[in-house]
């Protein structure tokens, strides 16, 4: 009965031990003399830490121009991927049970069709619209919720609403559309918080649609101009290393931000829907 708490603090401190340690590699790395190559062992600060590696980022690379179209892909595809992926799940809430579960089949069966199989297809879709070379494609996914696993998220936390609740907004003459924004919507917020962090953290990370899709330099994303760097500077240790903290920075901020929410179970919703 006492390893019960222990137990409740050990592992998720062994867990989060697990995934801090590569982002204070990663960290200290940068902080590493300009041109050293890796430590031969574990280092956890180096000898003589310092900045000169940030320093020299915007000097060797666009470095401003490729965080500002990333926040311009994120400012866009993130509120579009919680719009769709909210009115899709909310409309598989709305079928009958027989219909509900075939929705949720055809999702999944989605979502297993590997990226790679809609690349040539998409290419050719993008051309055909004159929209190669441009951010377009980087948002574009946002238009069918990015992918159906966060349509499935919002399903399940949809079921959460009684059927009550919305039989009585019908009766007082709420619309499908209020029935979404009004009684259902509110009652999802973790969904929408969950979604709306992995959302950011995909089109943050976009390096495949990136390096398909844009030619031109001043288009670049950050995950596309860090391969630039790598490039121009494949032996500069911990010039790469700071480059990998400023692509993995905003990431970490967007979940400790919130992280409020998280801690307040953003799962209870999904769980009450399979009681």
């Amino acid at each position: 009965m006492r390893s019960g708490p222990l137990a409740r603090h050990v592992v998720p401190l062994l867990a989060a031990i697990v995934f801090v340690l590569p982002l204070w590699f990663m960290v200290a790395g940068s902080l590493r003399p300009v041109g050293l190559p890796p430590p031969r062992g574990v280092e956890l600060l180096p000898p003589a830490p310092n900045l000169d590696s940030y320093a020299r980022l915007p000097q060797l690379i666009p470095l401003f121009v490729y965080l500002r179209n990333s926040a311009l892909v994120v400012a866009l595809a993130v509120p579009l991927t919680v719009l769709v992926a909210s009115w899709a799940g909310f409309g598989i809430r709305l079928l009958p049970p027989p219909r509900r579960r075939a929705a949720v089949v055809a999702s999944l069966v989605v979502m297993m069709v590997p990226v790679t199989a809609v690349w040539a297809t998409r290419f050719e879709v993008f051309r055909l619209a004159g929209a190669l070379d441009s951010l377009v494609p980087l948002v574009a996914p946002a238009l069918a919720a990015t992918t159906p696993f966060y349509v499935l998220i919002y399903a399940w936390s949809f079921g959460g609403v009684s059927d009550g609740q919305l039989g009585a907004a019908r009766l007082e003459g709420a619309s499908t559309w209020r029935l979404w924004r009004a009684v259902a919507l509110p009652q999802v917020k973790p969904a929408t918080l969950a979604v709306a962090v992995l959302a950011f953290t995909f089109h943050w990370a976009n390096f495949i649609d990136a390096l398909l899709y844009l030619r031109r330099q001043e288009l670049y994303t950050l995950p596309l101009g860090m391969r630039f760097l790598q490039l121009l500077n494949p032996t500069d240790w911990p010039l790469l290393m700071a480059g990998a903290v400023v692509v993995t920075l905003p990431s970490v901020a967007v979940f400790l931000l919130a992280q409020r929410l998280f801690l307040d179970d953003p799962l209870r919703g999904l769980r009450g829907n399979a009681a």
